[in-house]
């Protein structure tokens, strides 16, 4: 039996093949657990299904933009009308403006700012909110986060910014939903090369940077990162709540 066998998870936030959401997929589908995803929009769907579908070809689809408290709610009710409860939740989006990214952070537009918190932190509160009625016997939320949040990393701007509130906001939702048995727990992943990672300036030149410094003198893997995840997921972590798990290959540790 796996870790996960007889669990009921949703995923939010596989684009493709190399999303860091989709690692943690098939991680959780390798350990035995049942799983949902969502989408944002037709675009994504025909792409999503078939990463979903060849994994479990009866696997729900929900569209959804994080944004929007209509489709968040049909996402949930389609999870309650199909499964009836839930039990864990990987929360894998997060969108800024391009031109946010570009340049300096003191010139971040305020609609950009709003933006960015929005998609990449305040969508973390209202997933749970919507996921703690079908977590009756308990559950695990795990939101993704990057170092960006605790230290300055040049070009990431408002994401280090919305990060931090995502960090934040896990504590928080930690602390309110402890009472019930649900655990939310960050993962802190070093640099992956993912397509939203790409979008980066200098990000190539991170990663050869982390490699050269991390205590284990490489990058980190999508398998390290999707392992760490189950292991949150899963019974193993009973005891931990509120955490911000470093995966990361030790680079956090380093201070020169």
């Amino acid at each position: 039996m796996g870790l996960l066998t007889g669990k009921q998870g949703l995923v939010v936030g596989v684009a493709n093949k190399r999303s860091i959401a989709w690692g943690i997929a098939q991680a959780a589908a390798r350990e035995g657990a049942a799983l949902a995803y969502t989408y944002q929009g037709e675009r994504l769907k025909e792409n999503v299904a078939e990463l979903a579908h060849s994994l479990d070809p009866n696997a729900p689809l929900y569209d959804c933009d994080v944004t929007k408290d209509d489709q968040l709610d049909a996402v949930f009710q389609g999870i309650q009308s199909s499964w009836g409860a839930l039990d864990f939740l990987v929360h894998a989006v997060a969108f800024a403006k391009r031109e946010e990214l570009d340049g300096e952070f003191v010139n971040t537009s305020r609609d950009g700012y709003a933006l960015a918190h929005d998609v990449s932190s305040y969508s973390l509160t209202a997933l749970a909110r919507r996921a703690m009625p079908l977590m009756a016997a308990g559950g695990s939320l795990v939101a993704l986060t990057y170092y960006g949040a605790e230290k300055v990393i040049p070009r990431y701007n408002i994401m280090g910014v919305a990060k931090a509130a995502l960090e934040a906001s896990v504590r928080y939702l930690a602390y309110d939903l402890g009472a019930k048995n649900i655990r939310v727990n960050a993962l802190s992943s070093g640099p992956v090369q993912t397509l939203a990672a790409r979008g980066i300036s200098g990000f190539t030149d991170m990663m050869k940077h982390v490699e050269s410094r991390a205590p284990l003198r490489r990058n980190v893997t999508l398998e390290d990162v999707a392992n760490a995840a189950v292991f949150l997921l899963s019974p193993l972590s009973s005891g931990i709540t509120g955490e911000t798990l470093h995966v990361d290959c030790g680079y956090n540790i380093v201070g020169m």
